[in-house]
Formats: C-alpha cells, sequence, structure tokens
C-alpha cells in the first residue's frame, strides 16, 4: 500500500498520471489512480471508514495550518524591515498627524514602530487561530461516524493535530475555521495597506519623506520623469480583494443547513486566493519598506511646523498650576495671534507671550522645540528616546518570540514538504539551537 502511494506521488507530479473524464473527482481519481498501482482487493480497502466530507474537511486543515506559518513569517519580514528602519532612524523626529494635520511631533522609529505592533498582532491572531484548526475532523465520516473501530484520536496525532472532533456533524460541516483565517489575512491586508498608504504619501513631492529604491518602483509609458510606488499602491488594491474574499466566503456560509452540503466547494477558491495574494505581495512589501531611503532633514524640518507645538504649551501652564482647561484657551489665543500674523509659536517675543496671558512668561520657550517635546513624552508607550528604545527592544525580542510558530510551518513537514533531506536536518538543528 505504501509503495503504491508513494508511486502514485511521483506519478502526479511527473504528470504520468491526470484524472480521466469518468472520474467523479480528484478524490475518486486518486483512489482509482491506487487501485492500479496496488491491486483492487488492496487499493479498494483504503477508503474504508472515511468520506469525502471528513478528508476534505481534514485537508483544508492542514493546507491552511501549513500556509498559516508560511504568511507568518513573510509578514514578520516586513517588521523586521520596520525595525530595521526604526532602528536606522535613530533620534530623527517626525511630523506626528491626527486627520492628516500636524498634531505633534513623534521620532521616526515610534512612527515606524507603530506599523509593526499591529502586523504582530495578526501573527498572533495566527498563532490563536491555530489552536481551533488543530482539531481533526477524520473520523466523523459523511456526518454521524464510522462502525470500523477507527481511532479518530490517533489518527489525528499522526496527522499533526491536538485532537479529534468532538461531534461528527460538526466535523464534516464546520467552516469557521476557514472563515477566520480568512478574516486574519483580510486583516493583515489592510494593515499593510494601511503602512503602504503612507509611504505612498511621504513619496509625494509634497512631502518628501521617502525615496523609493529602483527595484520597487516603475516609470510612466508617457511620462519620462514619473516614478512609481507600483509596490505600495498594489498593497493598497489588494486589500479590497481580500475583503472581498472574505465577503464571499461568509455569504456562501450564511444559512447553510447541516451537515454537508456542495456548497461548501466554495470555501476553497477565496481562501486559497487569499493566500496566495498574501505569498506574493508580502516579499515585495518588505522589500520595499528595507530598501527605501528616508529623508530626516525634511522630516526634522516640517516637524514642529503646523502650530503642533501648542500642546506643550498648554501641558507646560498646566505645570504652572493653570487649569487645562484654561491653558486651552490660552495656548489656542498663541495660535491665533501667529496665524493673524503668519508666524510660528517660537516667533513670539517674550511680549507678545505676556500680552496674550501673564501666565506665559519666558521660561515657555523651553518647551517651544520638538526635541523637547518628544523627550517630555517619556510615559510607558509614549515617542521620548529613552522610551522608544525599550519599546524598539521589545519588538526585536516579540519578533523573535513569534518566529517559532512560523518555524514550526516548515518543520511540520519533514523530508518530503518544502524542505529537503539536507535543509531537514539544517533546520532541526538551527531550532535546537
Amino acid at each position: 500500500m505504501l509503495a503504491a502511494l508513494d508511486q502514485l506521488e511521483e506519478d502526479v507530479v511527473a504528470g504520468t498520471f491526470a484524472p480521466a473524464p469518468e472520474d467523479e473527482d480528484v478524490h475518486t481519481a486518486l483512489e482509482r489512480g491506487l487501485m492500479e498501482r496496488a491491486g483492487q482487493d488492496l487499493g479498494g480497502r483504503l477508503r474504508a471508514g472515511r468520506s469525502r466530507n471528513d478528508q476534505i474537511a481534514t485537508l483544508i486543515r492542514m493546507y491552511l495550518r501549513d500556509q498559516a506559518r508560511h504568511v507568518a513569517g513573510l509578514v514578520l519580514d516586513v517588521v523586521d524591515a520596520l525595525v530595521n528602519q526604526a532602528s536606522r532612524a535613530g533620534e530623527a523626529i517626525m511630523p506626528g498627524r491626527t486627520h492628516m494635520q500636524h498634531a505633534q511631533p513623534v521620532l521616526v522609529a515610534h512612527h515606524l514602530l507603530a506599523h509593526a505592533w499591529p502586523l504582530m498582532r495578526d501573527v498572533e491572531r495566527l498563532e490563536d487561530w491555530d489552536v481551533r484548526a488543530a482539531v481533526s475532523p477524520y473520523g466523523s465520516g459523511a456526518l454521524a461516524g464510522n462502525t470500523l473501530g477507527m481511532d479518530p484520536d490517533a489518527v489525528a496525532a499522526d496527522l499533526g493535530f491536538d485532537s479529534s472532533a468532538e461531534n461528527s456533524i460538526d466535523g464534516t460541516a464546520a467552516r469557521d475555521v476557514v472563515a477566520e483565517l480568512s478574516f486574519i489575512l483580510a486583516m493583515t491586508a489592510v494593515d499593510v495597506s494601511r503602512l503602504s498608504e503612507e509611504i505612498i504619501i511621504w513619496n509625494t513631492k509634497e512631502f518628501g519623506f521617502v525615496t523609493l529604491d529602483d527595484s520597487f518602483s516603475t516609470g510612466s509609458s508617457i511620462m519620462p520623469q514619473k516614478k512609481n510606488p507600483d509596490v505600495a499602491e498594489l498593497a493598497r488594491g489588494k486589500a479590497g480583494r481580500l475583503i472581498g474574499d472574505l465577503t464571499g466566503l461568509l455569504a456562501t456560509l450564511k444559512a447553510l443547513p447541516l451537515a454537508y452540503d456542495r456548497d461548501l466547494q466554495e470555501d476553497k477558491e477565496p481562501v486559497f486566493d487569499a493566500v496566495d495574494t498574501l505569498a506574493i505581495l508580502l516579499p515585495a512589501v518588505s522589500g520595499m519598506v528595507e530598501t527605501m531611503t528616508l529623508h530626516y532633514d525634511r522630516m526634522a524640518e516640517l516637524a514642529p511646523q503646523g502650530f503642533s507645538l501648542a500642546t506643550d504649551v498648554a501641558e507646560w501652564l498646566v505645570k504652572q498650576g493653570v487649569p487645562f482647561r484654561q491653558a486651552h484657551e490660552i495656548s489656542g489665543a498663541c495660535v491665533r495671534e501667529c496665524e493673524k500674523r503668519g508666524i510660528e509659536l517660537w516667533d513670539l517675543s517674550d511680549d507678545d507671550f505676556a500680552r496674550i496671558d501673564e501666565c506665559l512668561t519666558p521660561a515657555v520657550r523651553q518647551v517651544l522645540s520638538a526635541e523637547g517635546s518628544v523627550a517630555a513624552r517619556s510615559g510607558h508607550g509614549g515617542t521620548a528616546p529613552v522610551r522608544v528604545v525599550e519599546q524598539l527592544a521589545r519588538a526585536i525580542e516579540h519578533s523573535a518570540e513569534l518566529r517559532v510558530f512560523a518555524w514550526e510551518g516548515s518543520l511540520l513537514d519533514g523530508p518530503s514538504g518544502p524542505l529537503g533531506s539536507g535543509q531537514w536536518e539544517t533546520a532541526e538543528a538551527d531550532e535546537k539551537a
């Protein structure tokens, strides 16, 4: 039996075996191929106690568990690219924004890491999802179980699952595990799209924050000066595709009666498309992020503009004992005076401050710099350099922890999977180390 299965696999890979018109589906085609190689008596025994219903429910979990680990590794590649850029940025400062308007200065590293954490949460979701996916439907039969003494728990263990399904009907009919993964993949694409949108904006002449490597840009068919951020734009666009995959899958599952229905055949295409899309997209995004050049001087130039230090003035007043509501109004009066005269906050003279409010002494100037602003925000999670250094270390550590889950995907398959025999031995040694 094992020799016949091995031969059938070789023939499928070589293209010498293929489904015939009379085969009902891939399952019956493979059964025919096995019987041709092992004989009717032996080959015909393989399907005893099994149904296509529990077989495909098991196989899709096996495939998606492996693919989830592969995607996790690719997501962490994007995280590592962000971490590397954050490390290189040091204490460089940029304008932080809300509503796309200047808000408060932040460290460039702090902003980059703000994209890394959501992506790491996406990997955490994949790891959490795997707990529910690690339940084997094998042994459920068509829907009611089997009478041939099959041990579902033993089969589950052999196939790398943690347990077998508690309910045979649920085992064959459940596709929430597919929909949940589809959501996680769509959420990952959405998180990548937010990063990509900012890179697109930063790449404009008006911002001038970043220059993309030529490898991740294209020109125009008519305008010779153009250098378009194609990878970022495609990442932004493909998020909609994965949202569509999820929506279509949920619509298929809506109001579907138990147990198996042919409708469930339609669960494969959307989730496979989501996996395949990210498998192509994420390496391009990580490469784009790793190789882009950030223009710290331009960022620093804009960081204090747009009255982004107004909050610092208000908080300085609070430290002098002024109620925040009053401090907010005083700081707002400073902004209005600057707008009227077309100047920035630091251009106001000591006399100007005094005329606006007597609480604004010359000491207020100590908060009228972007460097002072970021340094003052030293609470946990803040943008102060001392906090960002700690945050960067935690991000590096957590990314490495999540890599363990990603590594498991390659190791589950063993010598016949993605890794060859020599690579398998190396991977085992690396994991032990």
